[in-house]
């Protein structure tokens, strides 16, 4: 007799689906349905670099301690996707559970003998009630979902409290997506007894956090740190920053009284043009990003280095994917890192931030802005797709209405009319950052020539080597002044003395919360 995997909120299951079917949402709701349950989860899309057609995985692992990161093996897996059949078959765990479509008959060589199989005939359901082909290709993924929810013992009223929220005021699609989801719950029941021995069971391990992913954290984080102008240009993974930046702006950057817009966002022809925007936005004293991923970063650097020399403020929220070149679109890498450290030519290092979570994106991003203005020069937040395009509890974001920006060192008119001494590039205080003004905020002082070429304090052209290694010491002293500025590492203490340490960040933090725990 083969045995089984029995397990109760820690457990692992991947969904093997094709991309384009409308499975996306039914496995979120299946995410989002443990996590009302009281239960942690943490779901990961694998999705190809093309619209429709190729395989898609989603993989949610349920786990009551609350680790995040991927534990490795899958306990059931529900394959809804012929053509990826034999490579999901084999990732299952000896004892596992294969949960498929069992209306065409499969050869006996194509499933395993330590797997218990759950033959559920979902296209001849979904045929028997539904005649619209798209009716059928959508609700045979709502099925799924009410058959695993029998399966894995799960309280109905939970996908059904979802549905009533997701359809409110659409009574018609909420009767349908019902029906769909007791289909399938109604099946199991019928004519299976308890064949999983995998369990959701109600528990209170969520606490206040939230379930948010990382880009849209990110674009509420540049809202929430004063950000008015966004350019970008599409590219995946973070596409969805500004496209979650304007709905955020929307919401909260209109003018109740007069309807106006106080935001301005700009998709433009490429990602030279786009950090070109933001540069120019940047010098003009407003707060500007641009959200990109490498290959942008690799368009983007001559304008990088302008902004760096003329020290002009700039934010960019880089979410990595793999490289080189185009390289794996919808894969995560931390592969930027030099790239961006010192992006463009000569001595040039850029302040880098590192958010491991969502709610890290949204503080970091809000950081970032300030940074700029106060550090008068480029600021990368280094998410990455892991991050960025996934659903991950975390803690609730704090919202202070009371903030005030960091605008940095701004020469006001008084000052200047109080005859003030004005040298754009001049380090007064020893801390690197000298003095700018913006433009138009005196008639006839403050002004200066915005170049990227060598000059003295006062902003005048000049090739003398004195002037250039004032200029170069002056940068690398404003690089150690942001050292003191940055979000500070967080230290977690060993339990016991140790000669051994790690240094962590980004999306290798779930793994690193767990790990001394395997390894105690």
């Amino acid at each position: 007799m083969i045995q089984r995997i029995e397990a109760i909120n820690d457990f692992v299951i991947k969904f093997a689906n094709v991309n384009g079917s409308g499975s996306a949402s039914a496995n979120e709701l299946f995410a989002k349905a443990v996590l009302r349950m009281g239960v942690p989860v943490s779901p990961r899309n694998i999705f190809p670099s093309n619209i429709q057609g190729l395989p898609t995985w989603y993989e949610a692992r349920v786990c009551e301690k609350g680790y995040h990161g991927r534990r490795g093996g899958v306990d059931m897996m529900v394959a809804m996707n012929p053509q990826t059949w034999d490579a999901d078959v084999a990732e299952i765990e000896p004892g596992g559970y294969l949960f498929y479509d069992s209306t065409r008959p499969m050869p006996p060589d194509k499933f395993r003998d330590d797997v218990h199989t759950i033959a559920v005939p979902l296209t001849e359901i979904t045929n028997a009630a539904y005649t619209d082909p798209r009716q059928r290709q959508l609700f045979k993924n709502i099925i799924y979902v009410g058959a695993l929810s029998a399966l894995l013992d799960m309280d109905a009223g939970v996908f059904e409290k979802l549905f009533a929220e997701q359809y409110k005021g659409k009574e018609r699609l909420l009767d349908s997506n019902i029906r769909a989801l007791h289909l399938g719950l109604d099946y199991v029941r019928q004519h299976m007894g308890k064949p999983v021995g995998l369990r959701v069971r109600k528990s209170n391990a969520v606490g206040d956090q939230i379930f948010m992913d990382g880009n849209s954290a990110a674009a509420l984080g540049c809202v929430y740190g004063g950000a008015t102008v966004a350019a970008w240009y599409p590219i995946t993974p973070s596409s969805s920053v500004p496209e979650a930046f304007q709905k955020y702006c929307e919401k909260f950057r209109v003018d109740e009284a007069t309807g106006q817009h106080k935001f301005a966002i700009v998709q433009a022809e490429d990602e030279l043009a786009s950090i070109g925007m933001v540069v120019g936005a940047g010098w003009n004293g407003a707060r500007a990003f641009t959200a990109t991923s490498g290959p942008g970063i690799s368009l983007m650097t001559e304008f990088i280095g302008l902004a760096y020399f003329a020290e002009i403020p700039v934010t960019i929220i880089n979410v990595q994917r793999g490289g080189p070149s185009t390289g794996m679109p919808t894969r995560t890498q931390q592969a930027d890192l030099f790239c961006c450290a010192y992006a463009s030519h000569g001595d040039t290092k850029h302040v880098l931030l590192f958010p491991q979570d969502p709610h890290e994106c949204f503080t970091h991003c809000a950081a970032a802005l300030d940074l700029a203005d106060r550090l008068q020069t480029p600021i990368f937040v280094m998410s990455d797709l892991d991050i960025g395009m996934n659903q991950r509890l975390c803690k609730p974001l704090e919202w202070d209405d009371s903030r005030s920006f960091d605008r940095g060192k701004v020469m006001t008119a008084a000052e200047l009319e109080a005859g003030k001494d004005f040298g754009r590039y001049k380090d007064v205080d020893g801390d690197g950052i000298p003095w700018r003004t913006l433009p138009g905020t005196h008639p006839s002082k403050g002004s200066f020539f915005t170049r990227g070429t060598t000059r003295d304090p006062y902003a005048r052209y000049s090739e003398k080597g004195p002037d250039y290694v004032y200029n170069m010491e002056r940068l690398l002293r404003k690089f150690r002044s942001a050292a003191d500025l940055v979000p500070q590492p967080i230290v977690r203490a060993a339990a016991q003395q140790t000669s051994w340490g790690v240094i962590y960040f980004g999306s290798t933090s779930p793994a690193m919360r767990e790990a001394p725990d395997k390894l105690a």
